[in-house]
């Protein structure tokens, strides 16, 4: 992805000092710390090291405007006035902004993400992963996640209420806390808000790596359910996990998913038309709505049938045999009422 080493991925032991701007802090520079010290330190004290507090390691930071701590500092972002990644310059501030392809302007977490991104997914990770996999993921997050931050600290679409960035903005120390509590306490409130803000978001990316990384082995399993399936309208699936983004964006013609629910019981539950929708594509028959136990059993044919939801986009059996049934039944019984 890069022409160049990132300053502190080719030695995994020496020190390397991180800086960005003190004062009033933002999502893009709180979550570039966090890539930082995930890729370069992820065994440290994430909010021990802002605090000045906990047992030191190789990553170094620091929150200053001084231009000569500016100068020393082997890694600089959202501030300096340079963005010169092979020398650890990560500002985009100036006149001619570092854009992305689409020509969106980077936020220095935007940049950081680009050439440190990999390195921190895998060891947020912490087992190995193949190349293509952790490219997958850094693609997944920095489309769901890096590409809005880049969006928003740049004026070009503004991140909704509730979200990362308001978050991080509510960490920060209020207008008058000079005025209520002196400057010095002004200062400790805000450097013990950059620190809680890191928390905040280092929690979130870490969250949001592990989920894509399950997205993306939930995707190789529908799919080998779905090569496996006898017939492409049933997905069977040995082990409950999400199905519908992967059958929408595969475009299988699945109807009805088959899956484990727990406490020995397995569901039928209808795909609906649209993702996300409400509606099924084949609704369960309209002879089980809202039936359960003995009844339900009777009126499908189905002896460990348990429950049909009145709403008939859901149902139930005891068994994985139980609930296959239920799903080629359903399937039955609508093609014969199309054909009536």
């Amino acid at each position: 992805m890069s022409q160049y080493t990132p300053v502190g991925l080719g030695d995994g032991n020496a020190p390397v000092r991180a800086l960005t701007h003190s004062g009033n802090f933002h999502l893009d520079e709180t979550l570039g710390y966090v890539i930082l010290h995930y890729a370069l330190a992820p065994g440290g004290d994430l909010r021990g090291r802002v605090l000045g507090e906990g047992t030191p390691d190789r990553l170094g930071f620091e929150r200053t405007r001084s231009p000569e701590r500016i100068r020393e500092a082997d890694i600089v972002f959202d501030v300096g006035g340079v963005y010169d990644p092979a020398k650890g310059r990560y500002d985009h501030h100036m006149k001619d902004k570092p854009l992305r392809e689409d020509g969106t302007p980077f936020s220095a977490a935007g940049l950081l993400w680009k050439d440190y991104g990999t390195a921190a997914i895998r060891n947020i990770i912490g087992t190995p992963v193949e190349d293509s996999v952790a490219g997958a993921i850094w693609q997944a997050v920095d489309r769901s996640m890096v590409l809005p931050i880049d969006q928003d600290d740049n004026g070009v679409v503004k991140l909704e209420k509730l979200s990362l960035a308001d978050i991080v903005s509510a960490c920060r120390p209020t207008w008058d806390a000079a005025e209520l509590y002196g400057a010095q306490e002004a200062r400790a409130r805000e450097t013990l808000g950059f620190a809680n803000a890191a928390a905040a978001v280092a929690s979130h990316l870490v969250n949001t790596v592990d989920r894509v990384r399950a997205s993306l082995k939930a995707t190789d399993r529908v799919l080998a359910a779905y090569e496996a399936a006898q017939d492409k309208r049933i997905l069977v699936m040995d082990t409950g996990m999400p199905t519908e983004k992967v059958i929408f964006e595969h475009d299988l013609p699945v109807v009805y998913v088959v899956s484990p629910a727990g406490s020995g019981r397995w569901n039928v539950k209808a795909v609906p038309p649209v993702r996300g929708d409400f509606g099924q594509r084949v609704s369960l028959p309209e002879a089980w709505r809202g039936l359960e136990g003995e009844a339900l059993a009777n009126v499908s044919g189905v002896p460990d049938a348990v429950f049909a939801h009145p709403a008939r986009f859901i149902c139930g059996a005891g068994s994985r045999e139980g609930a296959l049934k239920m799903a080629c039944l359903a399937l039955e019984i609508d093609e014969s009422l199309k054909g009536a």
